[in-house]
């Protein structure tokens, strides 16, 4: 094949040259995880040792490879080809057909083919240890030079305008290859052979410090600026690979009560980043596991349990009242910069996103200066654009299972299998931790994380994430799927934005459990009991449900168990002031509201009698079966926390608080459970009563926690066996934000095998409203509307 921007070539050894009548010629068409990997020069150091000519090159559906050899070589190459050597790659399909032969002496990685097709666009990576290597190695031409990268390593979707991935189609092609890296990108020894983003000092994007006072520096001095900013406890914003954060020191007290004054975020936990594992030992217990989790390529934050005896002292503030801890590992040169650059070396750093309350992650200088003006002390920002905003995922470890609480950075927007097909088509997801997923036929793509659709930025940044994934994989939307909740804002939004095409609306609980069907694999048209346990979703009946089981498959939904319903008093406002909740569920179990319990004393004495009457007549209230709102409940009952400034705070508090539980302080709960004319009700009212009563004579808060705990798992576990007799069903799945709850998950998912029930749990996407995009695509598949 004649190519005039031939990369690379390879010669083959004359002594291993054959006659033309012994040569032919094989085409291999591949899919997957091939581009944005360094598969290219891969497959080059394979065709050479194994004496073949001919090419490799990307297309806009995956790689297309030509060899030309004996039919031993030939054969040898596709085996080694198929076991999967190459540490990054994940090849979908194989096709391969023969060729007429050309004749050549060489192999080649030739230019680029744009075309029909699409291939698997690349997650950013982690830098790698090689490149660290050399970072910190003064001997080294790229000794700290902030944005060193490999094949290995480094920034992928947030850079990538357009597909096949070259650097002309990324935010790299503003900066041509200087002599000496142009020879590396040239060299197939070398690994940055054919590595997109490579670059140097001479030749790279550069770092900027700008204080507020407009004083500028470059390079080694603005690391120099931003790093004695720390230092002297300032508060900076750092620009990275998908947006930018917000970063001050860790372990002082003044610091991060600055930041949280600036930022207006009263508790809600920091994310910590620590230079190394030996750091973090002081700080979490350590394990093999989460050792592993901690070094992973996608450079994630770690949820992981404190220690109380470590020697690292963090700031108080950091997360108080929380028994877990984020952390996280330097995952861009910058950052390992900014702890190589500090003397004394920083031992943590606060790293969370740069925005103001509820907006999207900011990514551009503009915004940067704009948004951020106020916040912080100066800026560390550099001149390599960020086409898509990406912030750090978030997972967590239970049971021996990784779960994600929050997929972006490192696994956006990588290719999720469907079990059936669909037309070309986006789901919005909800309006909390949204995300959108675009489908075609049997290949779904989920976003990065958007955030709350509360703001007209988040709206803005939801039409540009669209745009941008349905142009790198070329799908040309037919349909809109959104959650049915009227007051939804992308719900809105995709009727306006329609203009004729479909829309499809799927229940929001439906969503959930049709997320864990494909996440965990399970067989769509096979009926499973999902207990979706959430905050808040739009019922069949016009209610607020989230304390549900369903029978249900992709197809459809069927509500067989509930929550018992209260009033949610005030509606939306009742999340943020747990003691409203926990003042309706007594008022439902009848026990008296005595100034001894704790959300009668929380609460101010003119919203108790507001309360008091919207709790008789639902004034200005909605009725929810939400299993959310009740362990908002639980926790202002026990005293663990009246108001909550952040989603969730009062039952990551409650969780946290029964991981402190001692055996001897355990109570005995139970929810009664029954069949209520084909509905299986779970009510609340007797754990309420005891909780209430241990509460007023001084039992301890962590094991009412504990044991309220215990109760919930206990009464999914009774629910079910009703169930399983009716419907003959005995596999369960786990599914909605509750079970965001490490511990319930734990202890219900004992029960369950205990009881003879396959259990289901999130492996891939998170339980909350961060993975329902993708089960609405599941059920829009079955039906268009």
């Amino acid at each position: 094949m004649a190519s005039p921007n031939t990369a690379v070539t390879g010669c083959v050894s004359s002594s291993h040259a054959a006659d033309i009548g012994d040569v032919g010629r094989t085409r291999i068409a591949l899919t997957g995880l091939v581009q944005g990997v360094g598969f290219r020069p891969f497959v080059y150091r394979l065709a050479v040792r194994h004496h073949l000519t001919g090419f490799v090159l990307n297309e806009s559906g995956g790689v297309r490879i030509e060899i030309e050899g004996t039919a031993p070589d030939r054969l040898a190459f596709i085996q080694d080809l198929r076991a999967g050597e190459h540490p990054l790659a994940v090849i979908d399909s194989f096709a391969t057909v023969e060729a007429l032969v050309e004749g050549g002496t060489a192999f080649e990685i030739v230019e680029s083919e744009p075309g029909p097709g699409r291939t698997v666009v690349p997650a950013d990576l982690a830098v790698c240890a090689e490149c660290v290597g050399e970072l910190l190695n003064p001997d080294d031409r790229r000794y700290r030079h902030p944005f060193i990268s490999c094949t290995l390593c480094g920034p992928r979707f947030t850079i990538i305008r357009t597909t096949p991935y070259d650097r002309p189609g990324t935010s790299m092609s503003p900066f041509p290859l200087c002599a000496a890296c142009r020879a590396e990108f040239d060299d197939p020894a070398g690994r940055r052979f054919h590595a997109q983003t490579i670059a140097c000092h001479d030749c790279g994007p550069v770092l900027t410090w700008i204080d507020t006072e407009g004083v500028r520096a470059v390079g080694d001095e603005a690391l120099a600026a931003a790093t004695r900013t720390l230092r002297e406890g300032g508060t900076i914003a750092v620009e990275g690979i998908g947006g930018y954060h917000l970063a001050c020191d860790a372990t002082e007290d003044e610091a991060v009560s600055t930041l949280r004054r600036r930022k207006a975020r009263s508790g809600k936990p920091f994310a910590v980043m620590v230079p190394n594992l030996a750091t973090a030992a002081q700080l979490v217990d350590m394990s093999a596991a989460l050792s592993a989790d901690l070094q992973d390529r996608r450079g994630r934050i770690v949820l992981a349990r404190k220690r109380i005896d470590g020697d690292l002292r963090l700031a108080e503030g950091i997360a108080d009242g929380i028994a877990e801890l984020g952390l996280i590992l330097p995952y861009s040169p910058v950052h390992v910069l900014l702890f190589a650059d500090t003397e004394p070396v920083l031992q943590a750093i606060v790293m969370t996103s740069a925005n103001r309350t509820d907006e999207p992650i900011v990514t551009s200088t503009t915004d940067a200066h704009h948004r951020l003006a106020g916040l912080v002390d100066g800026w560390l920002e550099h001149n390599r654009e960020i086409l898509t905003p990406c912030e750090d995922s978030v997972v967590r470890r239970h049971g021996g299972e990784m779960q994600p609480v929050r997929r972006s950075r490192g696994y956006a927007p990588l290719p999720i299998d469907l079990p059936v097909a669909i037309a070309p088509t986006v789901a919005l997801g909800g309006d909390l931790k949204t995300t959108v997923c675009l489908a075609d036929r049997r290949t779904a793509w989920m976003s990065a994380h958007i955030g709350d659709m509360s703001q007209v930025r988040s709206t803005q940044a939801l039409e540009d994430v669209i745009a941008h994934l349905s142009a790198l994989m070329s799908v040309d939307v037919e349909q809109f799927v959104v959650d049915r909740h009227p007051g939804y804002r992308t719900r809105q939004w995709a009727f306006a934005a329609a203009a004729g095409r479909a829309v499809v609306e799927v229940q929001h609980h439906h969503a959930h459990a049709a997320s864990l069907i494909i996440d965990s694999g399970h067989n769509p048209d096979e009926p499973l009991l999902a207990v979706t346990f959430d905050g808040a979703g739009f019922g069949d009946d016009g209610s607020i449900w989230g304390g549900e089981i369903l029978r249900c498959t992709l197809r459809e939904s069927q509500r067989v168990a509930s929550l018992d319903s209260v009033w949610q008093p005030g509606g939306d406002i009742a999340a943020r002031r747990p003691y409203r909740m926990a003042l309706s569920h007594l008022a439902a179990a009848g026990v008296p509201w005595t100034p001894d319990l704790p959300p009668v004393s929380a609460c101010p004495p003119d919203e108790l009698r507001v309360i008091a009457v919207q709790c008789r007549n639902g004034l200005a209230s909605a009725r929810t079966s939400s299993m959310g709102r009740l362990f908002d409940a639980m926790s202002s009952l026990s005293g663990v926390c009246q108001d909550a400034s952040y989603e969730a705070e009062a039952a990551m508090r409650l969780e946290s608080m029964a991981a402190s539980a001692r055996a001897q302080d355990l109570r005995r709960y139970a929810f009664t459970v029954h069949d209520d004319d084909g509905l299986v009700r779970i009510d609340p009212s007797s754990v309420i009563a005891a909780v209430a009563r241990d509460t007023t004579t001084g039992c301890d808060p962590a094991g009412i926690a504990f044991s309220f705990h215990q109760a919930v798992a206990a009464a999914v576990t009774d629910a079910c066996r009703i169930l399983r007799a009716k419907h003959g069903i005995s596999t369960v799945g786990l599914t909605g934000g509750v079970f965001l709850n490490a511990l319930l998950t734990e202890l219900t998912h004992s029960r369950l095998t205990e009881a003879d029930f396959t259990v289901l749990q999130h492996r891939h996407v998170p339980p909350s409203d961060a993975g329902i995009a993708l089960g609405q695509i599941g059920v829009a598949s079955f039906r268009r509307e």
